[in-house]
């Protein structure tokens, strides 16, 4: 376990491994930014009552709680609508603050479009190309739209598994590409597959005009390069005027790891990534454990 307290850090075993825990004296937050996917959500992709608690508990406290994910801005609301925090009055609307499609899109005051990042139009199209060569499965993230070239169950679970709008089938490339600006593309495939195969081929085929990054093992994206969901919320942050010490970021995924090192507090869940968790100042309870809901409690107030 590793104690933080005034700039020294011990290091104290705790039931035969190590956890980061920070200890910080009268450290307030007015906001805290959250991931979704494997963070907010547990594993069957829905918000406990106990983390929708906590959430309210911050909210009724005055802490601000923005959403930084790879989601879209209708995923996240059609989610927190279910536990009563979509509106005005909670944490998601289209006239609230947030980060999505990892930091690609950022909305600001009164759900202003702030930043918009697209993909370039050759790498979109190598990439629908090789889903058709290869009949993988492959999704267009376009602002509140997701595009697709075929039917396939991958494609359906990213709707009823993960909320996301339901894809529309464009199936000629040309088509697909006409009027349309592509943020991120995601390929669909297993998680052998994606390691083993898809992230190697595409790391080095879009070197230097996207990058690759994972935020589930099942999924690969493909985004602009130099983007990430932290660099979103450092876009956000100046918009506001609020300083990353005021701040506590948790999330779990690579995806992550920009944003944790940005804030005062970065908690990474217990279920993330080796590269978020490396990171993070604090490492919590799992997502499944309501580690969000924890991490509140015991730093945020």
């Amino acid at each position: 376990m590793i104690l933080e307290l005034t700039g020294v850090h011990i290091l104290i075993p705790m039931t035969g491994r190590e956890k980061a825990v920070s200890v910080f004296t009268n450290q307030k937050f007015g906001y805290i930014f959250c991931d979704m996917d494997g963070t907010l959500l547990n594993s069957k992709s829905q918000i406990s009552i106990s983390t929708a608690e906590a959430l309210k508990e911050a909210l009724a406290r005055g802490v601000k709680v923005v959403i930084a994910t790879g989601k879209t801005r209708p995923a996240v609301i059609n989610i927190l609508k279910t536990v009563n925090l979509a509106g005005r009055d909670g944490i998601i609307s289209e006239f609230s603050p947030g980060v999505f499609i990892q930091g690609l899109l950022v909305y600001g005051r009164q759900g202003r479009e702030i930043l918009r990042r697209n993909l370039d139009p050759s790498v979109c199209r190598e990439a629908l190309l090789y889903s058709l060569k290869h009949e993988i499965p492959i999704i267009a993230f376009c602002e509140d739209r997701c595009l697709t070239l075929f039917d396939h169950p991958l494609v359906d679970s990213l709707h009823t598994v993960y909320h996301e709008p339901k894809a529309e089938i464009i199936p000629s490339v040309e088509q697909f590409l006409a009027g349309v600006e592509i943020q991120k593309l995601i390929f669909l495939d297993t998680t052998e597959g994606v390691a083993g195969n898809l992230r190697p081929y595409w790391a080095e085929a879009i070197e230097g005009r996207a990058s690759v990054v994972q935020a589930v093992p099942d999924i690969l994206e493909i985004v602009p390069p130099g983007s990430s969901k932290g660099s979103g919320v450092r876009i956000l942050l100046d918009h506001l005027g609020v300083n990353p010490k005021e701040i506590m970021a948790i999330g779990d995924g690579e995806n992550d790891v920009e944003m944790l090192k940005l804030a005062s507090l970065g908690v990474a869940m217990s279920n993330g990534s080796e590269k978020a968790k490396a990171v993070a100042d604090v490492i919590g309870i799992s997502n499944d454990e309501d580690g969000v809901a924890d991490a509140i409690y015991r730093y945020a107030f």
